[in-house]
């Protein structure tokens, strides 16, 4: 099972995109492998302009098609999620996330912005298809710090709100797992024994 961590921030770095791979990090602990993709790191042109033909917009959208599950940091802006995030979205199929589970990490400014993901992003996610959408994860700028000489500092409150969306994350993608290894695997007919 993959995971795939997609930082839609503008900028790098940013907090939105540290707590994503904070959560990445937890994943991992629980024995769940990710893969990273910053639309950042995608060109730009080719995103404005939808070129689907582009190589890199072609890898990332496979990325997502791969992925079992998706773990999306965002930074919130005037209550909304960010642009590029939606430029990138905008690019996938109408059925993009069918069958996948996903994890809403944003910031913001102010408790304000708080509902931008579930009025904004929740129903965008809904509408690719997304399986699940667990509840999600929204931090203030004064609840996540960064120094040089410290490193990454997470509010408490957050930090555990991270944990249990990681493991009840990992907790689905465990059942997914042993959903599908469960799954009735077809007889050829010639290996049928049949008695009158």
């Amino acid at each position: 099972m993959t995971v795939l961590l997609l930082a839609g921030s503008p900028s790098i770095p940013s907090r939105s995109t540290r707590l994503l791979h904070y959560a990445g990090d937890r994943l991992a602990t629980l024995g769940h492998r990710s893969t990273k993709l910053h639309v950042l790191d995608l060109p730009a042109q080719a995103l404005l302009q939808a070129d689907f033909s582009n190589a890199d917009i072609k890898k990332a959208r496979v990325q997502v098609e791969q992925a079992d599950a998706v773990i999306i940091g965002t930074p919130v802006y005037k209550a909304a999620y960010s642009g590029v995030l939606k430029i990138f979205l905008d690019l996938l199929p109408q059925d993009g996330f069918t069958g996948k589970l996903v994890l809403p990490i944003a910031t913001g400014g102010s408790q304000s912005h708080m509902l931008a993901l579930d009025y904004a992003l929740r129903p965008v996610l809904a509408g690719l298809g997304a399986r699940h959408v667990l509840p999600s994860i929204y931090a203030t700028d004064a609840q996540v710090g960064w120094s040089g000489d410290k490193g990454l500092t997470i509010d408490p409150a957050i930090l555990q709100r991270i944990h249990d969306g990681v493991e009840h994350l990992a907790g689905n993608l465990d059942a997914l797992r042993a959903a599908r290894s469960a799954e009735f695997i077809p007889v050829p007919f010639s290996q049928v024994r049949c008695s009158v």
